[in-house]
């Protein structure tokens, strides 16, 4: 059955001629650009597919024209020039499903059409770095010289790079799911589902403490032969609902791996200790035990050696993140270069979409191959579904036996594992959906959500920037993080920009977008990302299995947040103006613009109303949190799910509160603690 109706074909056709007029042409026809938005929907879940559907739906009626020019038809019957004035009525909509409706298919359209190469040619890409030769300073090995750290993760040149990679052969206990031909059932000491930050720690652990591991993993197992730097095909291959995930509304973006080595494999790199504050804060109102700065200061030594972590030398940034450095200089606030985990750099410039020079120490490469190394076997392509408890609960110590049904993804094929330990490891949507749908959730679990709301603010510059090459992350700006002297703030990294991503961020359609697409080149970027939760206990999101078994993810700034959002645009604008800006620009849905330092603080005054700017989030966190108190946890300080023994969450999903920095190495080593534990309370299992 085809995902779009011929009258919704018809109705996104349409929308596209006005959210691409101007942009440069490809050679496809329309009909060709909408096969190609489809395909993308392919990548959703129906459910979220079906949203789609009904936003072109709604965007398509005469009551969505009559709202945006006052005439009752439909918008594929509208004037060119009318259907350019409904879209932009629509932009400030004061009906929030009509601006939801609109920004989905206009991101949509955006992401697929500037995903092809001869459109993102034509606004100065340099595409795939595998293609071609090191054309900037901050990209490439860097020049050859001493050493500046003792665990360097950038090569110094000369290097010579492959043209061609030959795929790498599986390793014996990893199968494919889609390569079973029959069902499969089968007994383990462990099951961890994921294989992510926390997921792949756990794993390993637990094989080499003896255990008999089965890892299930939803998403493909991809190496560097795979990761040819295309940023279509890799979004839709490696990121959660093929990098559309968003909240119910659209109005934030949800950035989550969804391949072997989760989030790890196209995560920036950065690798940040949990602030002690914030671990004082877990003990003090969470119970959380044995993780006191001074217990978790050697977790984190461990971690930072088996990945690798080293501190990027200085002259190794990009120009993006010198900018970051020197405007943070000027302006009298903290800021410093950070520790990547990865090994022989070279600064591609592509971390989003996997590492094609095996440089990024990801799970795929540390964690992972301790685990079948000693005897894990690793399943790919297959998604849990539910966890039963399959025997009473003796109470003698021993955890009761757990059945995990499974399913090879796009088939009928199960999986049926029993074991007496089961890890969730899905990440903080992933595992209180899981944990929903086997009839054990409740209390905590799918509640609190933290996501470190995230924005960002332009700068056009009369100098080359090209933020699409060289180490995304390597400085980080933690000026404001204790704002106005309570725990909670926000901070300023770099992201990356490559076209597809950065099209679908940036606002508006039309003339005045592909203006600012036309400067690719000479766009710097910083983004704020706020430590939220400021009142704890206040849920302001929440992860949900709704009553027709469709996942709902709904998350809202709460009034506390809003003050630290708007701060931070104020403070990323203020950045670009001190390193010579000529414009500043936000990603509200109708940019605020600003083009001196004394215009800075009107960005504070810009709505964040769902849909009002663009909110993203790479840092889904905290629907299980760690507590004592059922009510209001997912998990005890142990990480066990409250009432359910023998069932442990070992990801993201665990923090109690948000972290004021990437999560990265601290649920890394969080999950140490808690699966050193579980090694050593159910030793007797593998006996």
């Amino acid at each position: 059955m085809s995902v779009l109706s011929p009258s919704q074909r018809s109705t996104l056709a349409a929308l596209a001629t006005v959210i691409l007029d101007g942009a440069p042409t490809a050679t496809e026809t329309l009909d060709k650009l909408v096969d190609r938005c489809v395909e993308r929907l392919h990548t959703l879940p129906p459910d979220r597919r079906a949203m789609v559907g009904t936003a072109l739906d709604a965007l398509g009626s005469p009551v969505a024209a009559l709202l945006g020019v006052q005439q009752l038809t439909a918008f594929s019957r509208l004037r060119a020039s009318d259907r350019a004035r409904c879209a932009t009525a629509w932009t400030e909509c004061a009906v929030p499903p009509i601006r939801s409706a609109w920004q989905s298919v206009r991101r949509l359209v955006l992401m697929v059409h500037y995903a092809q190469p001869e459109v993102s040619a034509a606004i100065g890409y340099d595409g795939p770095f595998q293609l071609r030769t090191a054309l900037r300073e901050w990209e490439g090995p860097v020049p050859a010289g001493a050493k500046e750290t003792p665990s360097e993760p950038v090569a110094r040149g000369p290097v010579v790079l492959p043209t061609v990679i030959d795929p790498e052969p599986l390793p014996p206990t990893v199968v494919r799911g889609h390569d079973l031909t029959a069902d499969l059932s089968r007994r383990a000491d462990a099951v961890v589902i994921g294989t992510g930050a926390g997921g792949a720690v756990t794993a390993a652990i637990l094989a080499e403490a003896g255990y008999d591991v089965v890892i299930l993993e939803s998403g493909g197992w991809h190496t560097r032969s795979d990761f040819t730097e295309d940023e279509a095909a890799l979004t839709a291959r490696l990121f959660a609902d093929g990098g559309l995930r968003t909240t119910d509304d659209a109005s934030m973006s949800l950035l989550q791996g969804d391949t072997v080595g989760g989030g790890t494999t196209v995560n920036w790199m950065i690798m940040l200790r949990t602030p002690d504050y914030v671990l004082e804060q877990w003990a003090r109102e969470s119970g959380v035990d044995g993780m006191r700065p001074h217990e978790m200061a050697p977790v984190f030594e461990r971690v930072e050696r088996d990945v690798n972590a080293g501190l990027v030398p200085e002259s190794a940034h990009s120009a993006n993140n010198q900018l970051l450095l020197d405007g943070a200089r000027a302006l009298g606030w903290r800021v410093r270069s950070g520790m990547i985990n990865a090994q022989g750099c070279v600064r591609c410039g592509f971390c989003s979409y996997g590492c094609r020079h095996n440089a990024k120490q990801s799970t795929l490469l540390t964690y992972l191959p301790r685990a079948l190394a000693k005897g894990a076997a690793l399943y790919t392509n297959v998604r849990a579904e539910r966890i039963e408890v399959i025997e009473r609960d003796r109470g003698n110590g021993t955890p009761p036996l757990k059945r995990v049904q499974a399913t090879v993804v796009g088939t009928a094929r199960r999986l049926t594992i029993d074991a007496p330990l089961v890890i969730t490891a899905g990440g903080a949507v992933g595992t209180p959906v899981l944990l929903q749908r086997s009839g054990m959730g409740g209390g905590g679990v799918g509640n609190w959500l933290r996501v470190h709301p995230t924005t960002s603010v332009n700068g056009h510059y009369d100098r080359d920037i090209v933020m699409s090459a060289g180490i995304p992350l390597t400085t980080m700006c933690d000026e404001f993080i204790r704002w106005q002297g309570t725990d909670y703030g926000f901070w300023i990294e770099t992201p990356p920009m490559h076209p597809s991503f950065t099209a679908a961020a940036m606002p508006g359609f039309g003339q005045a977008h592909a203006e600012t697409m036309a400067h690719f080149n000479r766009i710097g970027s910083f983004i704020g990302l706020t430590r939220d939760g400021a009142d704890p206990q206040q849920s302001s999101g929440r992860v949900r299995v709704n009553r027709r078994g469709h996942v709902s993810i709904r998350y809202r700034l709460s009034t506390e947040d809003e003050k630290r959002v708007r701060a931070s645009l104020v403070a990323l604008a203020q950045l670009h103006f001190a390193m010579g800006a000529r414009r500043v620009e936000s990603l509200h849905a109708t940019p605020l613009v600003a083009r001196r330092m004394a215009e800075a603080p009107s960005f504070a005054s810009g709505s964040l109303a769902p849909n009002h700017i663009t909110l993203f989030s790479a840092h889904v966190n905290g629907s299980c949190r760690l507590g004592t108190n059922p009510s209001t946890s997912g998990a005890t300080p142990d990480g066990e799910r409250h009432g359910v023994r023998g069932l442990y969450i070992t990801d993201g999903s665990l923090l109690p509160t948000a972290l004021g920095v990437n999560p990265q190495e601290t649920i890394m080593a969080v999950s140490t603690v808690i699966a050193e534990r579980m090694a050593s309370r159910h030793a007797g299992l593998t006996q």
